[in-house]
Order: C-alpha cells, then sequence, then structure tokens
C-alpha cells in the first residue's frame, strides 16, 4: 500500500485515526499516490468561474414543468392501481410509485435551497405542498439539510449520515449497531431521523424549540410541522372511509419505498467509495474541502426521473444551481477538479451495481476517532463476526 507523505504526516500526528484497511489510495482518476485529504490546488472561486453564467439562472416556469411532469405520473399510477387493484399489478405499482414519490422529495428540495425559482414564496408553496404530500417537514428538514450542506464532511458539525465518534459507538447497544449497520435495516432510518435525529444528536424536525433552529426560525418550523399533521390526517380520513388497506396499497408501500430511495442515495453520496474518503474536524475542515468529499453517482435510467441528483459533488458545492444545469455545470468544472473529481461508475438502467457500495460500506465503516483533525472510517472487527455467525 502506497502511502505518501502527507498520509504519513497525518499518521504520525493521529494513529488513532487510522485502522485497518483505512487507506486504499488507488482509483481510475487519481493513481496509486494521490491523497485526498490534501488540500486542493485550486479555490471554489476558481470552479465558480469554469461554470457557464446560464448555469445559475433559475427558471420558475421550467421548474413548475418538473413539478407537472411528476404530478401527473403519480396521479396515473394512482388511477391505474384502483382500475386494475389486482396481485399482478400490485408489485409493478409499489417501486414505480416510491420511486415518483422520491422524485417529487427532491423538487420539493430543491425549493429548499431556493433553486427551484427566485422567489422565496414560490420556493416556500411548492416546497410545503410537495413534502408534505409524503410527510416530510418542509422547514424543518430544508433547515437542517442546509446545515448538512454548511458542514459537509465536518464530524462535529455535518448533519447527514455524520460518522459516529468511537466514544458515541461503543455506547450503543448490540441491537442498535446491528439495525444501523446491517443492510437494508438502515434504509429505513428517515422517519426515525426526522424524529430523533442520528446517535448523539438530539432534537427533532417537527418541533419548533429544538437546538436545530435559531428562535427567528421557530414560526416556520411550526407551521410546516401543522402541514405535515394536517397530511397524516387526511391520510387517516381516507383509511376509515375507504379501506386501511387500499391506503397501505396506495400510499404506505410506495411511502417506505421512497424512505429507501432516501436513505440510499443520501447515504452513498457521502459513503462507499472505492477509496476512502477523509473527514474532517477543527482547523483542518474547510466548506471546499468537505464538498470534495461528495461522491457522484450514475443511477441509469433514473436520473432523468430523480432530477440528476447523483450529480451532486456541483450540487453539493452550489446548491443554487438548479438540477437541470447539474450536469453541464459538472461538466464545466471537471477540468478545475482534475484527480479530486471522482468519475461515477456507469450504470445499466437500473442502478443494481450501487448495492454492492452500500453492502462493503456497512461492512467496513463505523466509527471514526475521538481525536485527530483528518479521520478515515475505522472497522468493528466484533460486529462483522457478529453478522457472520
Amino acid at each position: 500500500m502506497a502511502i505518501t507523505p502527507s498520509i504519513h504526516h497525518h499518521l504520525s500526528e493521529n494513529k488513532e485515526t487510522l485502522g485497518q484497511e483505512t487507506m486504499v489510495v488507488s482509483n481510475g482518476n487519481g493513481g496509486a499516490d494521490f491523497d485526498p485529504s490534501a488540500p486542493p490546488p485550486f479555490k471554489i472561486a476558481e470552479i465558480r468561474a469554469a461554470i457557464p453564467k446560464h448555469c445559475w439562472v433559475k427558471s420558475t416556469w421550467r421548474s413548475l414543468s418538473y413539478v407537472v411532469r411528476d404530478v401527473l405520473v403519480v396521479a396515473a399510477l394512482i388511477v391505474a392501481a384502483i382500475r386494475f387493484d389486482s396481485w399482478f399489478f400490485w408489485p409493478i405499482y409499489w417501486p414505480l410509485q416510491g420511486t415518483m414519490f422520491w422524485a417529487i422529495f427532491v423538487l420539493g428540495h430543491d425549493c429548499g435551497h431556493g433553486s427551484f425559482s427566485d422567489s422565496s414564496f414560490v420556493n416556500s408553496l411548492v416546497g410545503h405542498v410537495l413534502h408534505s404530500s409524503i410527510l416530510v417537514p418542509y422547514h424543518g428538514w430544508r433547515i437542517s439539510h442546509r446545515t448538512h450542506h454548511q458542514n459537509h464532511g465536518n464530524v462535529e458539525k455535518d448533519e447527514s449520515w455524520v460518522p459516529m465518534t468511537e466514544k458515541v459507538y461503543k455506547s450503543l447497544d448490540s441491537m442498535t449497531k446491528f439495525v444501523r449497520f446491517t443492510v437494508p435495516l438502515p434504509m429505513f432510518a428517515y422517519p426515525i431521523y426526522l424524529w430523533r435525529r442520528s446517535p448523539g444528536k438530539s432534537g427533532s424536525h417537527f418541533h419548533p424549540d429544538s437546538n436545530l433552529f435559531s428562535p427567528n426560525e421557530r414560526k416556520e418550523v411550526t407551521l410546516s410541522t401543522v402541514c405535515w399533521f394536517l397530511m397524516f390526517s387526511f391520510l387517516l380520513y381516507l383509511s376509515f372511509t375507504t379501506s386501511p388497506l387500499l391506503i397501505l396499497k396506495l400510499y404506505g408501500v410506495p411511502y417506505w419505498i421512497f424512505v429507501m430511495w432516501l436513505d440510499f442515495v443520501t447515504y452513498l453520496h457521502h459513503h462507499g467509495y472505492t477509496q476512502k474518503l477523509p473527514w474532517y474536524r477543527g482547523q483542518e475542515w474547510s466548506y471546499l474541502r468537505g464538498g470534495l468529499t461528495t461522491v457522484d453517482r450514475d443511477y441509469g435510467w433514473i436520473n432523468n426521473i430523480h432530477h440528476d441528483i447523483g450529480t451532486h459533488v456541483v450540487h453539493h458545492l452550489f446548491p443554487q444551481i438548479p438540477h437541470y444545469h447539474l450536469v453541464e455545470a459538472t461538466k464545466a468544472a471537471k477540468p478545475v477538479f482534475g484527480k479530486y473529481y471522482r468519475e461515477p461508475e456507469k450504470s445499466s438502467p437500473i442502478p443494481f451495481h450501487l448495492i454492492k457500495y452500500l453492502v462493503q460500506s456497512m461492512k467496513h465503516d463505523h466509527f471514526v476517532s475521538d481525536t485527530g483533525d483528518i479521520l478515515f472510517y475505522q472497522t468493528d472487527p466484533e460486529l462483522n463476526q457478529n453478522h457472520h455467525d
């Protein structure tokens, strides 16, 4: 295993930071001597300058056209499911509709970033309608997701799939560890995260007094929580006036498939690359270095359906860019990124190839050291042994 002088420096200062199998410093882009944790030789302004100016332009009408497209597909699937109502059609309907719920989520996510429209009113209105319809508290999640983008790659401040420190990890009981690292169980975590956040963190996306939010955001969070409860109440009403089984089949099963999509995609944007990628704390972290640990993914046919959210590095650095410009912006930025850009593995029409990266990451990426400023995931061999047994 080749270790660069930079890694030697980190290793000598923070031996606890690096565990077994920590560094596999070879990939198709960087070669065996590329250190992904080294400060990049370029500034974020250079990336910004490389992206064509029209890529920053938001068109409300174009954004709304994607909403119309997705809503029409969702409605057509519901009509078809009610009409056919057969156990032959339901297994076809569920993955299709669950994927469309995920597409709806991504558009609401764009509203939260302000990349949907230049109008904050339009962003808030459309975002509430889209996210409430799939039981996501719009402002609550928007604010915590903003925290994620502002602190991506920061072990102490990141919000999405942030690594546990060794101390937090060892404080978990064996059942919690099993659920957290046994595929597919972590892919159902999102609703729990909304209510309770991640291990080692407190607060709720629904509670206006949560430490996730500042005092001036509490009214917005309250509004989104009310919208969430109205949608939930509407689903209960439909269950009583029609049939609980029908609502389960029409909405409940697609909802859980949407949750799996959300957890699957968001996890793989920050984990499961062939090369161990760094996390940071303290003065080693910067917005640019954190953003460069993000991974682009190819989802085959799903790329268009879920609005190119797999084109994720540029999105993380510049969340103001509308989704329909991400592919072009990434192509323009790649010469600046150089070895720091990791070309996504090409997908078949359905991205089954990504499952192996999820499984490998869950098997090896368990915690990071309590000390050190440049960190790599370490593995708990006992957990793997328990899985094997």
